[in-house]
């Protein structure tokens, strides 16, 4: 893979029919991948891009996407957990059921793909590259989404873990995305994000295709922060 050229290589990206999943699979299928993505429902316009049902959540189904992907094109040398999500509730009102539901898909689903994918990789000469899409959330307080900040910390963690145990064949990094979205007030971002803008999807995308190159061949339990600078702390003002 040479300048981002991924020529040749298939490319599994979960949750990747809309928002920051879709232009992960557009960007990879732009640079010349074989694109596989999963969701529950097909997306609008699929892109150039090889859909598979799939809740992987349900670790048969998330098995059952790899299996699919080396079905059709042989291979899976990338493998991108976007999959994920929270709806905003306090910690003191959410349910046990919806606190284990958030935490299944942020962490565990993510562990169930990576072991499929991993078990494809470990066999291919090349080898292969996973990647984890963090958040911020993270990384620092998470009020209104407790659970889903607690499965990111744990997911940056997995990430280093999977690092170690599945080198040298396979190579494990995190993107760590800050506010990504148009929904957020832009005086707010202006005020807090030292680059004054929240990140795109695309700029998630440009970090993921980083790290599945060639030119990221010695990064791995690593996380690439893609955040514009951090938050700037109010007390500050």
């Amino acid at each position: 893979m040479e300048g981002g050229d991924f020529a040749g290589r298939v490319v599994v990206v979960t949750g990747g029919t809309r928002g920051i999943g879709a232009a992960i699979a557009r960007a990879f299928a732009g640079a010349g991948a074989q694109v596989v993505v999963c969701g529950r429902q097909p997306p609008a316009d699929e892109g150039g891009v090889a859909f598979f049902r799939a809740d992987v959540r349900d670790p048969a189904q998330a098995a059952a996407l790899v299996d699919a992907a080396v079905e059709r094109f042989g291979r899976v040398d990338v493998l991108v957990n976007n999959a994920g999500g929270s709806p905003e509730v306090a910690a003191c009102d959410a349910s046990p059921r919806l606190h284990a539901k958030v935490v299944e898909l942020n962490l565990i689903a993510p562990l169930h793909v990576s072991q499929a994918a991993n078990a494809v990789m470990q066999r291919q000469p090349e080898g292969g590259v996973i990647l984890m899409i963090g958040s911020v959330s993270g990384t620092r307080p998470s009020p209104g989404t407790a659970a889903y900040g607690a499965a990111k910390a744990g997911l940056h963690h997995l990430a280093t873990t999977l690092a170690v145990e599945w080198a040298p064949k396979v190579r494990v990094n995190s993107v760590v995305p800050g506010p990504v979205g148009a929904a957020i007030d832009p005086g707010l971002i202006a005020r807090t994000v030292p680059l004054a803008r929240a990140a795109t999807p695309a700029d998630v995308a440009a970090a993921c295709l980083f790290l599945a190159s060639d030119g990221a061949g010695y990064i791995s339990g690593a996380a690439l922060h893609v955040h514009g600078g951090g938050e700037r702390p109010p007390y500050l003002s």
